[in-house]
């Protein structure tokens, strides 16, 4: 299977003051279409830079970054707008939904940026919210749903644009242990749909639930594995 991203010796510095912060220090690492990662580690091990970097909301100090073939890695910042609203697909701790939209509203918006007609947004929006079970929820407001069916308008946000990668951020952070599991099951579901999904956690249940974990430490790759459990309990092919 091919390469969906390729991260070759990525090094990402910061300037405080007159102090240099190396957060990354040369990660290189493949990502094939249709693989399931969590990238983990503790505070201030480089896994929000990294997440940032994969996500086209920053850009390396030095290296290279393909991303569906393209290197974005040098791109100017409006066209790393247009990657990221057409190749990912994001989904934050916080759900970041706009609280005078519905459910409908907020899951349409990427679809008026990338220029869909009206009726081919209402259709495409109702679709991927049925997919994430929220089909009676659709005119509810934000403060209306409760945390786990507000992820899961982020999440139907998240694919309706059709994109390469599912960039999720610590999704579960705000929500109760069941939640947390039908979050992860849903997750599940996308991934055994053919998408392309990558977790950024602390936690570690969280991150067992991938079929791949990379962790890193002080901007380092600390280990990069299968995960066996995962492994175990998919279908041969």
């Amino acid at each position: 299977m091919e390469n969906l991203i390729e991260l070759k010796k990525i090094v990402k510095n910061y300037k405080v003051g007159t102090i240099i912060v190396r957060a990354l220090r040369s990660i290189t690492m493949d990502i094939k279409k249709n693989e399931y990662v969590a990238i983990m580690g503790p505070s201030g091990s480089g896994k929000s830079t990294l997440m940032n970097l994969i996500g086209c909301l920053d850009t390396p100090t030095s290296g290279q970054y393909i991303l569906n073939q393209k290197d974005v890695s040098k791109m100017e910042d409006n066209q790393l707008a247009d990657i990221r609203n057409n190749e990912i697909g994001f989904v934050f701790q916080t759900f970041n939904l706009l609280p005078r939209y519905s459910a409908l509203e907020n899951v349409m918006l990427p679809l008026i940026y990338a220029g869909y007609s009206k009726n081919d947004r209402l259709e495409r929006a109702k679709e991927v919210l049925e997919s994430v079970q929220l089909t009676d929820r659709i005119s509810h407001k934000p403060n209306e749903l409760s945390g786990g069916q507000r992820q899961r308008v982020a999440i139907a946000r998240a694919l309706v644009n059709h994109p390469s990668i599912i960039l999720a951020d610590e999704p579960t952070g705000n929500l109760d242990s069941r939640t947390t599991r039908d979050i992860m099951d849903l997750f599940n579901a996308i991934h055994d749909m053919g998408n392309t999904i990558i977790v950024v956690t602390h936690e570690e249940d969280i991150a067992l639930r991938a079929r791949r974990v990379v962790r890193l430490i002080d901007g380092e790759i600390e280990y990069d594995r299968l995960n066996e459990l995962t492994a175990e309990s998919e279908p041969r092919k």
